[in-house]
């Protein structure tokens, strides 16, 4: 059997069933003939965003692939990996490698050097006969412990030598574990003493699909909860316990509760500190951690108590102690009355950006309308860097889990794209719908193309307001005097020149209307860019931490 034979065999055991690329890489062939589809992006960083989504939206039950070729695919492929690396994402990463006598020579890239800082590990193809043990090693990290990229690099002459057969592979264990049971008692006996304890959830709970859990807990001891950015849609975020979530723009609630908190008790999270994240106000703060890696405990915030492991594990063991011990649910109407008026206190204070029928009109009005006219609760979301996501995320109110695609640790413009796209692929009968701005377009715009010609059929939603907007209070001199922040372009017409649909909105009037055109579209197979032509907004919903 040759290489490549053997590689799509593995793969097809391991029950993938796509694998997006860039050639040249014979795995793509390979993949084919063995009936894994391949999908060919415009550039690499959309495809490895694409197979982030496949292995997000499964809770790393499904793992994405990305393949690339040797030297400046692998190259323009740096961002993508490092981004999911910082959401630790667990994909499976196949750059083509040079010959080995060459692997090794200045100027030549060596992904496996290169990118061992980004990877949870890097390893090439040296020996045929290793195969089944390379992608054992490979698959056993990608299903085991916290996620995040891992590659392999298939060098360029090793093509046409033979693997040898029978081919000895099986699929590999995935394990979980869970905490160590004094910490779980000290963990209930902080929480069921504490005055004003708050749940922070992060994608933890996802992975673990640990939702019923994290509700249960949260209800039995009347404790409110707030979400990551990567966490949201953990808990529903209409629940009366819900304060929503959190990136570099939050809910006022989010900032009350944390603030206010003599406990705070993160689960599924890794508490590192971001200014794209929540800001946490742990100085004074009794702090518990459960986190499936033990190298994030105490990592930025000091733990009092350190539950190590997976995260639907560790809620099961602190229901169970609390049922071994015989403590009943707690009455939480006083908590949910708080967190009300606190929310209507701060929805009062937006409400008018959100309603707006000013011209030009403020992104939070399209965003306002698209909530409120989409089925929120067979729609899959995500938001691209900068403003969209901090005008989105406080704002939008996730009902069930894996509804929203939030991200954060890095920030890389154009990520959406690929999101949504593979958010598509995996839950095809859902609408999946990205909101990017005018720069975020400049980066991967290209990758409508794929949407079009691979037939994925999602809602962009672009929010044009003809600038980098962001960086108007720190470029105003450039501005002034070279337009330094200007961008133009009409993107409707770009996504009807690639073959979609697209649609330009000037008046507010318009904007649902627009939208249930664009989702008729979907229905019918169709990408679909609305453009939205929005003034400068620059307001955002943030909060400092106390």
């Amino acid at each position: 059997m040759k290489v490549g034979d053997a590689i799509a065999e593995i793969l097809k055991r391991e029950g993938i069933e796509l694998v997006f690329g860039y050639p040249v890489n014979h795995v793509i062939e390979h993949a084919a003939v063995a009936d894994i589809r391949p999908i060919i992006v415009r550039q690499e960083r959309t495809g490895i965003h694409m197979a982030d989504a496949i292995s997000r939206m499964s809770s790393g039950k499904k793992i994405g692939v990305f393949v690339m070729q040797s030297g400046p695919g692998t190259e323009n492929s740096y961002g993508a990996i490092a981004q999911a690396y910082s959401e630790s994402v667990p994909i499976l990463v196949m750059p083509g490698g040079y010959a080995r006598r060459m692997a090794h020579i200045d100027p030549h890239y060596n992904a496996t050097v290169a990118m061992r800082d980004i990877t949870k590990s890097a390893e090439p193809i040296n020996v045929p006969a290793e195969i089944p043990n390379i992608f054992r090693r490979a698959f056993s990290k990608l299903r085991n412990g916290r996620g995040g990229p891992v590659l392999i690099e298939i060098p360029g002459d090793i093509w046409s030598e033979e693997v040898p057969e029978p081919l000895d592979y099986r699929p590999v264990l995935a394990t979980r574990s869970g905490p160590d049971p004094e910490a779980v008692r000290e963990a209930v006996d902080t929480l069921v003493a504490a005055k004003r304890p708050v749940i922070y959830a992060g994608q933890g709970i996802h992975y673990a699909r640990a939702w019923p859990q994290l509700k249960a807990l949260a209800e039995r001891l009347a404790i409110p909860v707030c979400t990551s950015l990567e966490g949201k849609s953990a808990f529903p975020e209409d629940h009366p316990l819900a304060l929503g979530s959190g990136g570099a723009a939050i809910p006022k609630t989010v900032r009350h509760f944390l603030d206010e908190a003599d406990v705070i008790f993160g689960i599924g999270c890794s508490f590192t500190q971001t200014p794209f994240g929540v800001q946490m106000p742990l100085a004074r703060k009794t702090v518990i951690h459960g986190t499936l890696d033990a190298d994030h405990v105490n990592k930025e915030y000091e733990a009092t108590t350190a539950l190590i492991g997976d995260a639907a594990l560790t809620l099961d063991a602190l229901i169970a102690e609390l049922d071994g011990r015989g403590i009943a649910a707690r009455a939480h109407d006083t908590v949910a009355e708080e967190i009300a008026a606190v929310k209507e206190e701060w929805l009062a204070e937006w409400l008018p950006k959100l309603t707006s029928d000013a011209n030009p009109m403020t992104p939070y009005r399209v965003l306002w309308d698209l909530q409120h006219t989409v089925d929120v609760e067979n729609t899959i979301i995500t938001h691209d860097a900068g403003s969209p996501r901090d005008q989105l995320s406080p704002f939008w109110v996730t009902k069930v889990p894996l509804t929203y695609i939030g991200w954060g640790k890095s920030t890389q413009l154009g990520y959406g794209l690929g999101l949504a796209m593979g958010a598509k692929l995996a839950f095809p009968d859902k609408l999946c719908i990205n909101v990017w701005g005018d720069a975020a377009i400049g980066f991967t715009g290209m990758d409508f193309e794929t949407a079009v010609r691979e037939r994925i059929p999602i809602l962009s939603i672009l929010l044009n307001n003809f600038s980098m907007a962001m960086e108007l209070p720190i470029m105003g001199v450039s501005t002034d005097k070279y337009r330094a922040t200007d961008i133009s372009g009409n993107y409707a017409a770009f996504a009807e020149a690639l073959g979609g649909y697209g649609e330009r909105i000037t008046d507010p009037s318009e904007i649902v209307p627009a939208i249930r055109r664009g989702i008729e579209k979907t229905q019918a197979g169709i990408p679909v860019l609305l453009e939205f032509i929005t003034s400068q907004e620059l307001a955002a919903s943030k909060y400092p931490a106390v």
